[in-house]
């Protein structure tokens, strides 16, 4: 770190935290990198992965913004820096407690409501949705964001397009072996039914579910259906989505999910990039089609809805829309005490 402070927006999507970080106007140095993924690249270092980047001053920030006594274990976040190009209004390298993630959509949603929000990205008087292009390691993603009564209302996130990848392999696991099922939209997400688990997508089973996604995610490293055709550092498992049916809404589909990710990390939110996923699995079973919405529901009782953009079949896979709400929850002066023991702090 080049400074003991270090200003932060913080917002939340449907119950997931996201703490944006501004590089430039925390006047910290630019990365080394022509494209966000060539940043992220930077950050992981030689012989570094997603959740196991090499030691670096800006990943000593990203442990004190992360770790307690100022995070906790499910805190999630990003760097803003500068996109590939003209297009984008903004990138962003998306961080959680163990690494970088290639992908997030609930931090998409985040990111533009804050663009908007803060005036970086002006929003016209008349209430008209505002498109915020944003630059992320897997590709270039957009928020629209919805305004009524001179305020953001919600957020509609366009993934990159999602791909089926694998389905029904086999997984061991100390509850028995099951199957999943795999797709990567951004990142690579392996599905679980919970049933087959013996299990309820529900609090009083968390500890139980994070535990056995946990095990899915190992059993699945370097297992060729996680593995990216085009960039080796997309590749690998990053999230596990532990889902329930719920009765048919008349819209469509309708399902309960934890999503555990990176190392044991739980997304209080329906998961944006996972929702992705289940939109292109249910549409690869036929029980989602263009015009049907996935309502979406989390273990704290947030909701997404998922669809198939119109024309949403391409010769890269489905394209996706999510829709869900952010909101701001503070900003901070966060600061680092040269005499204190605890330094950057530590993880629990």
């Amino acid at each position: 770190m080049s400074s003991t402070e270090v200003r932060t927006t913080d917002y939340h999507t449907a119950g997931e935290p996201f703490r944006i970080v501004d590089l430039a106007a925390a006047g910290l140095p630019p990365l080394p990198g022509d494209t966000v993924a060539e940043r992220r690249a930077t950050l992981l270092g030689p012989a570094g992965n997603g959740t196991a980047p090499r030691p670096g001053p800006l990943d000593g920030l990203r442990r004190l913004l992360v770790q307690e006594p100022r995070g906790h274990a499910g805190m999630y976040g990003g760097f803003v820096v500068p996109p590939d190009d003209d297009g984008a209004h903004l990138g962003v390298l998306f961080w959680h407690k163990d690494g970088y993630s290639t992908a997030c959509g609930h931090g998409t949603m985040a990111l533009g409501a804050w663009a908007v929000d803060s005036g970086l990205v002006a929003a016209p008087e008349d209430g008209r949705d505002v498109e915020v292009r944003i630059d992320v390691p897997s590709g270039r993603v957009t928020a629209t964001v919805h305004r009524a009564g001179g305020r953001t209302t919600g957020v509609t996130f366009r993934n990159v397009p999602a791909r089926v990848t694998g389905r029904g392999v086999p997984v061991a696991t100390s509850r028995g072996t099951v199957q999943a099922d795999l797709a990567h939209a951004g990142a690579c997400y392996a599905s679980v039914a919970a049933r087959d688990l013996g299990l309820r997508v529900d609090r009083a089973d968390l500890t139980e579910l994070v535990a056995v996604g946990r095990e899915v995610r190992a059993a699945l490293a370097g297992h060729p259906v996680t593995r990216h055709p085009d960039d080796p550092l997309l590749s690998g498992v990053y999230g596990v989505i532990l889902y329930e049916d719920l009765p048919d809404t008349p819209a469509g589909p309708r399902q309960r999910n934890v999503t555990v990710f990176a190392d044991g990390q739980i997304d209080r939110s329906p998961c944006g990039s996972g929702t992705s996923t289940r939109i292109a699995l249910l549409a690869d079973e036929g029980r989602l089609k263009e015009g049907d919405t996935l309502t979406h529901e989390s273990v704290v009782d947030t909701v997404f809805t998922g669809r198939i953009a119109p024309g949403g079949e391409t010769p890269d896979g489905l394209v996706t829309t999510v829709t869900g709400t952010a909101h701001r929850t503070g900003e901070h002066l966060f600061t680092l005490d040269p005499y204190d023991a605890l330094g950057s702090g530590f993880p629990l």
